[in-house]
């Protein structure tokens, strides 16, 4: 008997090992406290992996495949992988193992150990969904002294022969639109309902209660929202080529009190847990868009593309090329802690109850509310990067560390130095004003600077760039900014970082 373990963010059907049955190969998974323990989860991330796992294991059974499945509160889950492997080895009497090369770093590195300590022949199998190895990347750059996303993404798009005229030349005659991508909404095109699901969950909410895992977040449990299986995430793809992909491009940037998803596709999950693959999304994107290219505009599409095979590959590579040490990295030796309002959107500025108290309500985020309001304020504030990436992996339902921790830790927070981006993504309360409209109600004024009621985003990027310019001094991108800093007069940069330094020390009063 072979025992072949799938763990929950490998959900691919198209997986070669599900193409024949066979009665001396037996599947295993299971819902463990290792895995819901390691840090606190949102409860809708739990319940969306929990559920996913278990249709997962239906569709296998029902293709007559043998699959042992160990739910949270099943008689013989030891609660820890190696614990249960050993004992579902010894149940089958297990001649082989196998298993497909896990996304997470200590997963991989459990997987290994385990796996020298077996008397058993082992054997590891690709997981069948990236679009790249995982030593791609590290190649590709093989002698570079800076890594730039934008030429890895135009090796991919040859690579793959996307959106290309010829081996050379990309369709549109430019490579990228993003320039195209940073329209404010204003309300100028009607936005479609997100294509949700009314799910009822509270069986599996009773379960985890039950057992008392630590969780964050809201959720209700007869509206769940989130595709959970591969038809429901065929169903989303669908739903975005016809209805939101028209305007994504255009307003992938933008934020809006009253409007949580915009025209983004919420197909992140589907990819990382594999349920859906990177190309079959790409392609129906594009196959759309070539049958309606009178109505959609080539911005949208590729600024879309640019997400997938560009970005998401970009940062699994950075992460594989980098851990461990990746981990550990806090290059501005930032070292306060995160504020209680980022685990109740308790707070007086409008941007950051708005993008907290959605991603409480909803386990989601777009990618600039991320960035650029909590990951924002969080470097502003000077927060330790393994306060940041802890929170941003268990709040959001897509957080897997291979994505997060890159996102997070490189691209949010400048904790790799610049690896991956070659400025700190920060700024005053001018971008949030200018990318959305959480200003207008807000309690505190963006025009204001040192007052009481002046952004306070406004004194904290001033205030920032003062205390870690040492560390910019020779980044030819943060020239401009730095030189108005050593321009500024000196007591409107002492009323600056008054006014910055009293929001740090009590952020959880502003």
């Amino acid at each position: 008997m072979t025992v072949r373990f799938i763990l929950g963010d490998q959900l691919n059907q198209k997986h070669s090992w599900f193409k024949d049955t066979d009665d001396k190969v037996c599947y295993f998974m299971a819902e463990m406290r290792q895995e819901t323990d390691y840090t606190r989860h949102h409860i809708q991330k739990v319940v969306a992996f929990f559920q996913s796992m278990r249709n997962f294991k239906d569709w296998l059974h029902e293709r007559g495949h043998q699959v042992v499945y160990y739910e949270l509160d099943h008689k013989d889950n030891e609660q820890e992988l190696t614990k249960n492997l050993k004992k579902i080895l010894k149940d089958k009497n297990a001649e082989k193992f196998e298993y497909q090369l896990p996304d997470e770093y200590r997963l991989d590195k459990q997987l290994k150990e385990f796996c020298g300590n077996l008397d058993i022949d082992t054997e590891v199998y690709d997981t069948e969904h990236f679009l790249t190895s995982r030593s791609e990347l590290a190649e590709f750059y093989e002698g570079k002294k800076q890594y730039t996303m934008e030429y890895f993404y135009r090796h991919m798009r040859k690579k793959y022969d996307i959106m290309m005229v010829n081996d050379k030349d990309p369709e549109g005659g430019k490579w990228n639109f993003d320039q195209s991508n940073r329209k404010k909404w204003t309300g100028k095109h009607d936005i479609p309902h997100e294509r949700g699901f009314r799910k009822d969950v509270s069986g599996i909410i009773n379960m985890i209660t039950d057992h008392n895992v630590e969780t964050m977040g809201n959720i209700d449990p007869d509206n769940f929202n989130w595709p959970t299986s591969r038809a429901d995430c065929l169903s989303v793809l669908n739903y975005f080529c016809k209805h939101l992909l028209v305007h994504f491009g255009d307003y992938q940037d933008a934020m809006h009190t009253e409007e949580k998803f915009l025209f983004h596709s919420r197909l992140s999950f589907a990819m990382n847990s594999k349920m859906l693959h990177p190309m079959e999304v790409v392609e129906a994107v594009i196959e759309h868009w070539r049958d309606n290219k009178d109505e959609i505009d080539i911005s949208q599409v590729e600024g879309f593309v640019r997400q997938i095979i560009g970005w998401r590959e970009y940062m699994r590579g950075i992460y594989w090329k980098e851990m461990p040490g990746y981990k550990r990295s806090n290059r501005l030796d930032n070292q306060n802690k995160l504020p209680e309002f980022y685990w109740t959107g308790n707070t007086k500025m409008n941007c950051l109850h708005h993008a907290i108290k959605q991603s409480l309500d909803d386990a989601y985020a777009h990618h600039i509310q991320r960035l650029m309001i909590t990951g924002n304020y969080a470097l502003l504030t000077m927060i330790h990067p393994d306060e940041v990436c802890d929170w941003y992996l268990g709040v959001y339902i897509d957080a897997i560390e291979w994505v997060e921790i890159t996102n997070t830790r490189g691209m949010s927070q400048y904790a790799d130095g610049g690896i991956i981006a070659t400025k700190p993504y920060v700024s005053s309360g001018s971008y949030i004003n200018k990318m959305g409209n959480y200003c207008k109600d807000c309690h505190y004024k963006v025009s204001k600077k040192t007052e009481e009621d002046a952004c306070p985003f406004n004194a904290l990027y001033w205030n920032f760039l003062d205390e870690k310019q040492e560390h910019f001094k020779d980044n030819q991108r943060m020239n401009m900014m730095m030189s108005t800093l050593h321009k500024m007069d000196k007591d409107k940069l002492k009323a600056l970082k008054k006014r910055a330094n009293d929001i740090i020390k009590s952020p959880d009063e502003y």
